[in-house]
């Protein structure tokens, strides 16, 4: 005689196969030839503000003549953690539509670069210090999570 938790383990088995085959049958509207070329632009855009992330990491920490020239270039640089971290969600987005393991798995090694940008605001937090000003890293990723979405939405491919 089977016991009654047995067979709730059997159904939830049972349930959970039915999802995954959900799952990746949702996946597959688009196939990697569509899927490519969407995601490798995400990524070479990614790329790029990576590269700027480099320059910026290992040079000195700028001079500014007054905090308002300060607060604008902090403002620009996170304005580009934004953007990397939209471009980066966005190549995983568009991954997800197809079934391609190669596809998803380009789309996902990137993610790693975010190591940048969290190098970059650790940088801007020690410059603002430098000059007598205070930068908060929480406040930063907060307004960074906010604003991934609406700049999502801008760059996200017809």
């Amino acid at each position: 005689m089977v016991s009654f938790f047995t067979m709730r383990v059997f159904a939830g088995l049972l349930a959970a196969q039915a999802l995954g085959l959900a799952v990746v049958a949702s996946a597959g509207d688009m196939t990697a030839e569509e899927a490519r070329p969407r995601v490798e632009h995400h990524l070479v855009e990614a790329e790029q503000i990576v590269r700027h992330f480099e320059t910026v990491i290992a040079e000195d920490c700028p001079r500014f003549d007054s905090s308002a020239e300060r607060r604008a270039y902090i403002d620009g640089e996170v304005e580009r953690v934004v953007l990397l971290v939209a471009h980066l969600d966005e190549a995983w987005s568009e991954a997800k539509r197809t079934s391609d393991k190669d596809v998803r798995r380009a789309a996902k090694a990137p993610r790693a670069q975010v190591s940048h940008a969290q190098s970059l605001v650790t940088k801007l937090q020690t410059c603002a210090g430098d000059a007598g000003a205070k930068l908060e890293p929480r406040v930063v990723w907060r307004r960074i999570e906010q604003e991934v979405p609406r700049r999502r939405a801008e760059i996200a491919l017809p």
